[in-house]
């Protein structure tokens, strides 16, 4: 008998839920619960339930499934369970979620127990290590929900250093931005604050669509607490749906960073009109007035809305210029519809509509400028592969991310030659059998060579100690000799270019070089992000070329 499996239900690509069990030993485990129609799932779902945060791709299904099985006992952290109600408002039978501690084993039934660390990404995000117990061994699960390793500005990063050498027997992960690699996020928010200050200029209105959980807030906090925005007289507004985040997370304030907590001692964490910028509801506490207060025309103003809410509740023909900031286009119809099929209220009641289009139409001008940005809570292909290593497991299962992403994970030889990958598919179980012995190769270290720069009139020559011959790796940079340098922000990255490289390298035009996607403003973690390009949404290398190349602020100089 196989001891562990996993049966995906809805494995996160495109735009499903996320929804897994697994059998550990006699126990079967549902991990969250996405779905929109949970008929998929079987008579007897499972014996528990763990939900990894309360964003509505992970727990959409959760109300309709307590429900259904009124006495299956669902877990998640202390946050969660206070977070989860937003997502059916309006309705009695929300607290059905039991909250285990941080970090401590809970055991759950004979031989069954689970321990949670916070898993950055969203506040109470949780990753689960549930563990069986036999006479003759132990079964380890972690299941990784959706984690992030840097610290955002309401949640700090999963603790790495904690979980280094845990050894599960299989690692359930995300992968949504497959091996995409990032700026580190400080890098994120600055860009972010430069060009909001551009739109901000001469009374400029900026308008931030989001989700209920967890971007809204980090850009509210973003704005209040960055040196940039301190005591400039900008009115920033916030409309029901995510003030109601905001409510849920200040009755959660002991559980945000100290920072957080620290910044609240001093000023309110959200709402405060005394201190610019100042901060208020849209439309008042209970929905939208009459005629709702709007921000002075000789003012700046920031608008952090949800996409279900129509623009003519705060456009108003407002003769200003209005830039609407989007990570990308398609998240916004995303949004909108999670929140639309939710039933949220009398001020979402509205036809299904194009909330860009709506946006547009209720300007004075009949125009709204999109600008493109990135301020990610998901770990990128650096971070995914970081704790895949630490943790060391015999099994890795990749879910929440396109197939391509994921597949473009799976195929890293770096991850082949150490573990057991899988690509799950909907409705097929996947047997994860263990070896008595399962041999790894110690996880890659990142060894530091020092070396010396030195410029002549003529040239600008590195000398680099003879231990880096080594590297197994050498033997590709010493194939031909020949390196190639380039500047990515401040850093010089040198890398040697090999034969086949060398056979089809021609000489730039340094003109033209100037205008590859590398300088674009629009590139965003390797992506395209331009709406008007034909590359738009694909990776692209640093050479790659469009007719629509916009300079960034980095390559001007």
């Amino acid at each position: 008998m196989t001891e562990l499996s996993c049966l995906p239900y809805s494995v996160g690509y495109e735009d499903e839920g996320v929804c897994l069990s697994i059998r550990i030993g006699p126990y079967s485990i549902l991990l969250d619960c996405g779905l929109a129609d949970i008929g998929s799932l079987r008579e007897e779902a499972a014996d528990f339930v763990f939900c990894s945060h309360a964003h509505t791709d992970h727990c959409r299904g959760l109300l309709a499934l307590h429900r259904s099985f009124p006495h299956l006992p669902i877990f998640s952290s202390d946050v969660t369970a206070r977070l989860l109600p937003l997502n059916w408002p309006g309705q009695e039978d929300t607290a059905f979620c039991r909250s285990l501690p941080w970090r401590s084993p809970t055991e759950l039934a004979p031989g069954l127990s689970v321990r949670l660390w916070p898993s950055g990404h969203l506040p109470g995000a949780a990753a689960f290590f549930i563990t069986y117990k036999t006479p003759q061994r132990t079964y380890s699960v972690f299941y990784s929900g959706d984690c992030f390793l840097s610290n955002g500005r309401l949640v700090d990063g999963l603790p790495l250093a904690e979980l280094r050498n845990l050894k599960p027997d299989v690692l359930i992960i995300e992968g949504s931005y497959g091996i995409e690699r990032h700026p580190h996020r400080k890098q994120q928010e600055n860009y972010l604050v430069d060009r909001l200050s551009q739109a901000l200029v001469n009374h400029g209105r900026a308008v931030f669509p989001s989700p209920l959980l967890g971007l809204g807030q980090e850009l509210l906090m973003l704005v209040r607490s960055h040196h940039h925005f301190t005591g400039q007289p900008i009115d920033v507004w916030v409309d029901p749906a995510i003030a109601a985040g905001c409510d849920a997370y200040l009755g959660c304030l002991s559980a945000l960073p100290v920072t957080v907590q620290n910044f609240a001692q001093h000023q309110p964490l959200f709402w405060d009109e005394r201190v610019l910028p100042r901060v208020r509801r849209l439309g008042g506490m209970g929905g939208y007035e009459a005629t709702p207060k709007m921000p002075e025309p000789d003012s700046p103003a920031i608008f952090i809305v949800h996409p279900a809410t129509h623009p003519s509740a705060y456009c108003q023909d407002d003769p200003a210029h209005w830039t609407v900031f989007v990570p990308s286009l398609e998240d916004i119809a995303l949004w909108q519809s999670q929140l639309t099929q939710q039933g949220y209220g009398p001020q979402f009641d509205w036809p299904e509509f194009d909330w860009l289009e709506e946006m547009r139409s209720h300007t004075a001008s009949g125009t709204a400028e999109t600008e493109h940005y990135m301020l990610t809570n998901h770990s990128d292909g650096g971070g995914t592969t970081q704790l895949i290593h630490n943790l060391r497991p015999q099994h890795v299962i990749f879910v929440h991310g396109r197939m391509r992403q994921l597949g473009d994970l799976a195929s890293l030889d770096d991850l082949q030659s150490r573990y057991q990958l899988h690509l799950p598919t909907p409705e097929q179980v996947i047997d994860l059998p263990l070896a008595e012995s399962f041999w790894q190769p110690a996880p890659p270290r990142d060894i530091l060579y020092e070396g010396e720069v030195n410029a002549t009139a003529e040239r600008v020559t590195l000398t680099l100690p003879t231990s880096l011959e080594g590297d197994p790796r050498w033997t590709q940079l010493a194939d031909t000799g020949i390196v190639e340098a380039m500047w990515q922000g401040d850093q010089l990255v040198i890398r040697g270019l090999n034969q086949q490289e060398l056979m089809r390298t021609t000489p730039r035009d340094p003109i033209a070089a100037a205008r590859t996607c590398y300088f674009c403003r629009h590139l965003r973690g390797q992506r395209c992000r331009n709406p008007e390009s034909p590359l738009v949404g694909l990776q692209v290398t640093s050479d790659g070329t469009c007719d629509v190349f916009e300079r960034s602020v980095r390559s001007l100089g």
